[in-house]
Parts: structure tokens; sequence; C-alpha cells
């Protein structure tokens, strides 16, 4: 199977079961950030077969053939009835989640956000900010200049992280691949009109999920923070002395940038 073929239902089982190339699951989490149905499901698998790779490595080594097989068929009789419950559930979670990025589309940010702050965000957003301070210190010296050249089909296929799209008017001024606690991210200096320069990072955190724009606020920075797929993102702005009201309106632009930079993925 080459990469660029229609995704199948083969190819979602082979991705379950890890059996697939890094370029074809490039190519399927691609479509699966366009099908919120088919990431749905998808989730579901991933998740019974995690329990199930998690409850038969608790079975005993030297247990009778009869009883290891004897709780293959229990398990599995038992994953099935789960993942009926399971895929009704997480299609209500999808459904919700369409509905509050449309609603935040229509009407401008619900204060969700805000909300959703005030529990600690993903490890990554860390990173991400910490990879800010460093372009921070980097713009400030004249050994370290910038290097704009930015090539999002290069940097997937050296890295499998597939960038969003930036909106009109954006330009690209440094593109960097930094280490992070998950392996290699790749960040991108840009200068907005809406809350001038920002920095957009990018990692794959090592699990699926998808989660909306939120906003997360470190000292005097703030990231808007997301994921889709097996990669999470992160716009960084900040580090100057705006006033409270500018404050403000740096943050809302910013929700709403993060929000339009997740909906370009799909």
């Amino acid at each position: 199977m080459s990469p660029g073929e229609p995704i199948s239902d083969a190819d979602l089982q082979a991705y379950v079961d890890d059996q697939l190339g890094v370029e074809r699951r490039i190519d399927v989490e691609a479509y699966l950030s366009r099908h919120a149905e088919a990431a749905t499901r998808v989730m579901a698998d991933l998740r019974i077969r995690d329990e199930l790779r998690l409850a038969l490595a608790d079975v005993p080594r030297r247990a009778a053939p009869l009883t290891v097989g004897a709780a293959r068929r229990l398990e599995q009789g038992l994953a099935r009835d789960r993942l009926f419950g399971r895929l009704q559930r997480a299609a209500s979670i999808a459904l919700l989640i369409g509905a509050g990025w449309f609603a935040h589309a229509q009407f401008g940010p619900l204060g969700v956000s805000q909300v959703s702050a005030a529990a600690p965000p993903p490890a990554y957003v860390s990173d991400a900010v910490m990879a800010h301070r460093t372009t921070l210190v980097r713009s400030a010296m004249r050994s370290q200049p910038g290097a704009p050249d930015y090539d999002p089909a290069e940097i997937r296929a050296a890295t499998a992280i597939v960038m969003p799209v930036l909106p009109e008017g954006w330009t690209v001024t440094d593109v960097q691949i930094f280490p992070s606690t998950f392996g290699p991210s790749v960040e991108l200096v840009v200068r907005t009109g809406d809350f001038g320069t920002a920095t957009l990072f990018a990692v794959r955190p090592g699990a699926f999920d998808v989660v909306p724009a939120t906003l997360a606020h470190k000292d005097e920075l703030t990231a808007a923070y997301w994921q889709m797929g097996e990669v999470a993102y992160a716009l960084v702005a900040g580090g100057g002395s705006p006033t409270p009201d500018r404050a403000t309106l740096d943050q809302t632009m910013l929700d709403q940038a993060g929000t339009r930079l997740a909906r370009s993925l799909y």
C-alpha cells in the first residue's frame, strides 16, 4: 500500500495494531483529523487494545494453556461489550466538541478556555513556553540569525509532524527543530498583525487525543494549545508589558488564532 491511496478499514485496523509504516501512519492520522467519526472509532479501539494488553500481561506466565486461552476469550467477549458502549459515549463527546468549536467560531470565545486553564496544562505546553523564551534570547543576539525558509512538506517528512495552515498576513521569520520531553519538536517564529511576534510549537506527545484550542498562562506569557490526533500544538505570545486592556485583547485574539489554526488541520 503506497502513501496517497484512499484510507480503508484495513488501514485503520493496521494503525490500531501498529502494523503501518511511518508514511502510511501519517496518511491515516491526516485522514482521522478530517473525519471525527472514524477518529472516535479508532480511539475506542486503541483504548480497548491497551486494556486487553494490560489484562493479559497480568496473567501468570506459568498458567495452564487452557486457563490462558479461556482468559483471552473472556477478555475478547468483554471487550466487544465495552466497545459498543464506549463508541456511543465517544460519539457523544465528539459531537459536543464539534458543537463547541462551531459555537466558538460563530460567536467568539465563550469563556471555556479560561475555565479549562484552571487545570494544569499538558506537559508539552511547558516545552513550548521554554522554546518561546529561548527564541526571545536568540532574537536579541546578532550572532544568531533567523532561518526563515519554511517547508511544511520537509518538516513532515523529517518529523512526522503536520503543520497547520498559517493565516494570510502572517510572516515566518525563523524555523527551528528543538529537542523536547517527547522528542524532536518544531517551532516557528511568526510575525502577526494582531498580537505581534509569536511562536508556533508542534510536537508528538506520544498519545492520541483531540483537544480544542485552550488558553494557558505562564508568568507574562499566554499559550493557546490544542491537539489533533498524535500531534499537539501551542501558539505562544507575550513577553512585553502591555496595558491590562491590551493584554485582554491579545489573549482573545490568541485564542481565536489557535482555534483558526486547529480548524485548518481538518
